[in-house]
């Protein structure tokens, strides 16, 4: 059921996206200064491409951004649960040796006196 609707939900982006696409086909120029800058400098780095294929660009930087900046925001939590997930190791190493050194009991009586509690 749940993958029908997310093939389902996949056919109506890509719909939606190919009818994106197709309505805006013409091309448009993308110029990396304005003119008056790029005759001061003396370069004019230009592209034509087409709208959809700006608006899927810009789409797809906003969503790497965003990604990267939640990454990044994120870092305190990871490097917590890293922390805490090595001290969780470490006490459950001590625990284990703790445990080996108390099951072999040290005396004959105390181990007579161990097995009648159980």
């Amino acid at each position: 059921m749940i993958r029908t609707l997310r093939y389902l939900f996949l056919a109506l982006l890509a719909l939606a996206l190919v009818s994106i696409a197709t309505a805006n086909r013409a091309p448009v120029t993308l110029r990396a200064l304005h003119e008056d800058l790029a005759n001061l400098f003396g370069t004019n780095y230009e592209i034509q491409m087409p709208l959809f294929l700006v608006v899927f660009f810009g789409i797809a930087i906003g969503l790497v951004l965003g990604f990267a900046w939640e990454w990044a925001r994120e870092h305190k939590h990871r490097a917590a649960a890293a922390n805490g997930s090595r001290t969780v190791a470490k006490l459950e190493r001590e625990l284990a040796v703790i445990k080996d050194s108390s099951s072999t009991p040290r005396d004959e009586i105390l181990a007579l006196l161990d097995g009648k509690k159980a």
